[in-house]
């Protein structure tokens, strides 16, 4: 089992995401902690009123994660997820390619087809041409990364005989798609490197426009049933998921038993990935939350990675 860190968000109006936290700092601890990446989510123009009612402060993902490449060697960056309907393909293809090259190939491109629509009013993207827009940036991400000529005609562009150089390290750029979806678990299997499905209650799922996922049966069936549909790629796919468990936000060290049996039931269904912190905290008490999740639960891992 491998754990991500998410940045710590700040939710609503009030604060500043990036006033008690350095991303340098942050990742540095991280690191040393034993996580296996760093995450950061991507909302360029939220609604005010979507802040207000909970909605988190988030910075330009893929700007972050570049600054926390630079403070580490080891961890993986990822976008939790990058909306990709909000860019044009051939910026979020350059943006990737840089931002892999430069880390040395540690980049993980998550991504979704977005919820907001007051977002999309605000970028000028049609809500309804969402995943219309998704594959298509897919599609020519793919080439881009191909690293020979090629001419697509998209939507809202005609790309005629470009290259896109210089070329990312890894080839390809893993992408893991989010969403709970049917179409999202299709994208899955026939294209994509990772599903990073989203739990939570049935009014958060309502909220971000996805199905909600009723039990962790339910979960561990669409993981068997996504592996099923991807045939011969099966082995090759990362699952990825978040978890929900409060109290060990509140306590990092309190029903650790508790915990690692949780985090084994997850392996136990398929998922090497586990994304956990993101809530708010004062720099200090972040800090000591990272380092005791380290030492509780990364530092005795044994050679299969297990906690």
């Amino acid at each position: 089992m491998k754990f991500i860190l998410q940045f710590p968000d700040t939710h609503g109006l009030e604060g500043d995401m990036l006033g008690e936290h350095h991303v340098g700092e942050v990742a540095a601890i991280a690191e040393r902690a034993g996580f296996d990446a760093l995450s950061f989510t991507d909302h360029p123009a939220p609604g005010a009123n979507w802040l207000a009612s909970g909605g988190h402060q988030s910075v330009d993902p893929f700007v972050g994660l570049a600054f926390a490449a630079a403070a580490t060697e080891r961890i993986r960056l990822l976008t939790y997820l990058a909306v990709l309907p909000y860019r044009n393909p051939f910026v979020t293809a350059k943006a990737a390619a840089t931002l892999d090259r430069l880390s040395g190939g540690r980049f993980i491109l998550g991504v979704g087809a977005g919820y907001l629509k007051t977002e999309f009013f605000a970028l000028g993207v049609d809500f309804d041409e969402r995943n219309a827009l998704f594959d298509e940036c897919v599609d020519v991400m793919q080439l881009c990364w191909s690293g020979e000529p090629f001419s697509y005609a998209g939507k809202h562009f005609d790309a005629r005989n470009v290259v896109h150089k210089p070329l990312p390290t890894q080839r390809p750029i893993p992408i893991w798609v989010g969403g709970n979806s049917k179409l999202s678990r299709r994208r899955v299997a026939q294209r994509a490197q990772g599903w990073m499905p989203m739990g939570g209650s049935p009014e958060l799922a309502q909220t971000a426009r996805t199905l909600h996922i009723e039990s962790f049966d339910a979960l561990a069936a669409m993981v068997t049933e996504v592996k099923e549909a991807a045939g011969d790629r099966a082995d090759e796919l990362d699952f990825c998921v978040m978890y929900h468990d409060e109290a060990i936000h509140a306590d990092v060290t309190a029903d650790a038993e508790k915990h690692r049996e949780a985090f084994a039931r997850y392996e136990e269904a398929g998922f090497g990935w586990l994304v956990v912190g993101g809530r708010d905290k004062p720099s200090a008490a972040h800090t000591d939350w990272v380092e005791a999740f380290g030492e509780t639960y990364l530092a005795n891992r044994d050679e299969e990675g297990r906690v």
